[in-house]
């Protein structure tokens, strides 16, 4: 089949819920990274492109009615692109890029611009419809921010507990204690201000127009006696808080994929190849682990093995989390895994964070002088996504 070239990968700095990107709507966002693949690739005919594809994990606010061809219209690209929106909760944004490298692979698509985005900050209440009308009790209103809102009563209850709650349990199962998880984001947190400050982001960043944010929102300038002293987030006597885990976030991601021919006609030198990708199920209350499978079948695909990798981007839900998918791969090289900081410290905005994952990823096989790299999520409700680069 067709090679996959990851032909350039942008993103906004991310913001803190109620923060320095609250104020923009998520289209908008979406139309930054778009109008910004279009603007770094001078060669680049806005009518060459034959798709647009966005991931979003909402899609009940600011960002309905199919946030990528929104996004496509307000970047200016022409009405002759199509654009389509997919949700695979926290992995949609490496869906939407998995959707655009097997159309590229297939032929059906020389150039497709792929990317994710999330406004948690405007993340809306929705009020169900009443069975019938002229209801005379109270309603409720529902927020959209995050985790499970008008469960199917069929459900399983220890399936729809939130997601804190699994990790919690997670993290007991298999003995992830306080300290480890408080050491794994004081790390996180020192590798992205490290970052920043030593200019690794300048490649992949842009800037959100009438926002205050030149980098990322949620770096902490902290401790581990400060993050020790924290309060449980979810039970008195838990290991999960707010210094732990990723924050509640706004932002957006896209990358450019294309042929050969996209290569010629934008004049862009590759970042990376997008050469193989795995998608995998686990049960709801363990959604933690669901990278742990996905990324075996990613690089079983690519034919090669944990010793092979240069760079690894995986995602930081919880730190817990992250900590045992890790000890669920002792052939990997803990100190290749998000050597510039995960989402703990950089933000979590779920539609976006796939694509900002697979975009990192090739910026980071650049800058090493190539090498094999893999990407790789857990999903709410049970599932994983990884994706395997090369360069």
């Amino acid at each position: 089949m067709t090679a996959v070239h990851v032909l350039d990968a942008v993103r906004t700095p991310f913001g803190r819920y109620g923060g320095a990107l609250a104020g923009t709507r998520p289209d908008d966002l979406a139309a930054r990274v778009v109008g910004a693949l279009v603007e770094r690739a001078p060669r680049l005919e806005p009518a060459a492109v034959d798709e647009v594809l966005f991931g979003n994990a909402n899609g009940a606010g600011e960002e309905n009615r199919n946030v990528a061809r929104m996004a496509s219209l307000l970047a200016g690209l022409p009405t002759s692109v199509p654009g389509a929106t997919v949700n695979r909760l926290c992995g949609s944004g490496m869906e939407a890029a998995v959707q655009g490298a097997r159309a590229v692979q297939t032929g059906d698509a020389s150039l497709v611009l792929a990317g994710g985005v999330e406004s948690m900050s405007r993340a809306p209440w929705v009020l169900p419809k009443p069975a019938r009308g002229f209801p005379a009790t109270d309603a409720t209103l529902h927020s959209t921010t995050l985790g499970w809102r008008m469960v199917n009563p069929r459900m399983p209850r220890r399936w729809t507990v939130s997601l804190g709650e699994s990790t919690e349990g997670l993290a007991g199962r298999h003995g992830v204690d306080r300290a480890d998880q408080d050491a794994f984001a004081l790390a996180s947190h020192e590798k992205a201000a490290r970052a920043w400050a030593d200019g690794v982001f300048d490649a992949e960043t842009v800037q959100v127009e009438g926002a205050h944010l030149d980098r990322d929102e949620g770096i902490r300038d902290t401790s581990r006696e400060q993050l020790a002293a924290l309060k449980p987030a979810f039970s008195d006597d838990g290991t999960i808080t707010a210094g732990n885990a990723s924050p509640l976030s706004d932002g957006a991601a896209a990358l450019l994929l294309g042929d050969d021919a996209a290569v010629r006609a934008t004049g862009l030198e590759p970042l990376a190849r997008l050469v193989s990708r795995g998608v995998a199920g686990v049960d709801p209350d363990v959604f933690g682990v669901g990278p742990v499978r996905a990324a075996e079948i990613a690089l079983q695909r690519a034919g090669i093995g944990w010793g092979d990798l240069t760079a690894v981007e995986l995602n930081e839900a919880f730190a817990a989390q992250a900590l045992v998918c890790l000890r669920a791969w002792p052939e990997l090289d803990p100190a290749i895994v998000n050597p510039h900081g995960g989402a703990i410290a950089l933000g979590h905005p779920l539609g976006a964070s796939g694509a900002r994952l697979v975009g990192s990823l090739a910026h980071e096989l650049r800058r090493r002088g190539g090498g094999w790299g893999l990407a790789a999520l857990c999903v709410g409700v049970g599932q994983g996504i990884a994706v395997v680069l090369h360069a």
